[in-house]
């Protein structure tokens, strides 16, 4: 192999590999000096050097420079210089792999189903495979090799010459990349996702804030007869969204968190030593408050970050009508003066002497005396 068709494989690697050309330059120099050394008998200090622009190759020590044509390799040695320069061709790309998707932790990937191992849904993403592990798949869904499928990537790490991409359907993020790609005003920083609950497969709740008070952040992800939010609805297979305006003031945030039920903010008693909040409703609202399963009221813990505790009024203040009850101690301190007031009362009302009345007047029975 001469020169230039050295430099035509180096540039077809750097061109299918999507590999830097001086990462090639290196790895075939590498791979070289140790066939050299094997061929020669040589010991470490050996370097073999490759002009970029003509493709000669140099080979040298400390002490000279040696006059050797590849071809002189023979078969073992050439050998072991195809295996180490598949081996740097690997791992070199496996590296701009794992810098690119490394990059894209917490983005959203488009990939076919593959296959299953273990476990594990192997997803083909074009240059590299991903993993989805049972415990990140959503309960209920099937896929078959060949569905397309959309996730979110949760991690990259390096896996002796290969890397290895977990991807998840169950993370929050899921949700947030799906809205930005429906809703341009999100893309455009005018709708703001402040934060995103989750139980997957069942309910999630988002909150936004819009940065533009002629734009409603709400209005603009459900979209017009709700068709951007259908679109993430129908991506999640059916899972169900509620999405609240963000508020910075707490009660408020929880006041909409808890939506579809009705609360009134007066009926809100935040305890910060405890980093909670109880919530008095009506009766009829109790239930939609907390939701199937507890869904509504976990979800809107979490999304405030206080542990909200749904009460009736009647469980909260312990009484039939609802009422807050008596405090004993305000009628133990009293006004005495009120308490003697009240003693004289019932003392007059008991010694003073009855009025006789038409009802205690004898009764005229019609009897006439002889």
């Amino acid at each position: 192999m001469n020169g230039q068709e050295l430099l035509r494989l180096i540039d077809l690697i750097h061109a299918t590999k999507d590999i830097p050309r001086e990462v090639v330059f290196l790895g075939l120099e590498d791979a070289l000096a140790g066939g050299v050394r094997k061929r020669l008998g040589l010991d470490e200090d050996l370097v073999v050097t490759i002009d970029r622009e003509s493709g000669e190759v140099t080979i040298e020590d400390d002490e000279e420079v040696y006059e050797f044509e590849l071809s002189e390799l023979g078969r073992i040695a050439a050998q072991a210089v195809k295996q180490g320069f598949s081996q740097k061709v690997r791992e070199a790309e496996r590296d701009v792999l794992f810098d690119e998707y490394e990059t894209r932790v917490g983005g959203l990937v488009n990939g076919v189903v593959q296959r299953y191992e273990g476990n594990d849904l192997v997803i083909n993403l074009g240059k590299v495979e991903a993993h989805l592990p049972k415990d990140d798949r959503v309960r209920g869904e099937t896929y078959a090799p060949g569905d397309r499928i959309r996730a979110i990537v949760v991690e990259v790490r390096k896996d002796g010459s290969r890397i290895k991409i977990l991807v998840s359907r169950t993370h929050p993020d899921l949700v947030r990349r799906l809205f930005e790609l429906e809703v341009p005003e999100i893309a455009d920083d005018i709708i703001e996702i402040r934060r995103v609950v989750r139980e997957p497969g069942y309910r999630t709740k988002m909150a936004v804030v819009s940065t533009d008070p002629k734009i409603d952040g709400i209005g603009a992800c459900v979209g017009v007869r709700g068709s951007r939010i259908k679109a993430v609805i129908d991506e999640l297979r059916g899972e169900r969204i509620d999405i609240i305006r963000w508020s910075d003031s707490l009660e408020t945030l929880i006041m909409n968190g808890l939506k579809p039920a009705v609360i009134h903010i007066d009926n809100i008693y935040p305890d910060e030593a405890a980093h909670s909040a109880t919530v008095l409703v009506d009766e009829d609202e109790q239930s939609l408050a907390i939701g199937k399963r507890g869904q509504n009221v976990r979800l809107a813990s979490r999304l405030c970050g206080w542990e909200i505790n749904i009460k009736t009024r009647d469980e909260y203040f312990g009484k039939e009508d609802g009422s807050p009850p008596v405090d004993s101690a305000d009628e133990a301190n009293a006004p005495a003066e009120e308490t003697a007031q009240e003693a004289e009362t019932v003392e007059t009302a008991e010694t003073a002497e009855p009025e006789m009345t038409d009802a205690a007047a004898p009764v005229d029975n019609g009897e006439v005396e002889a």
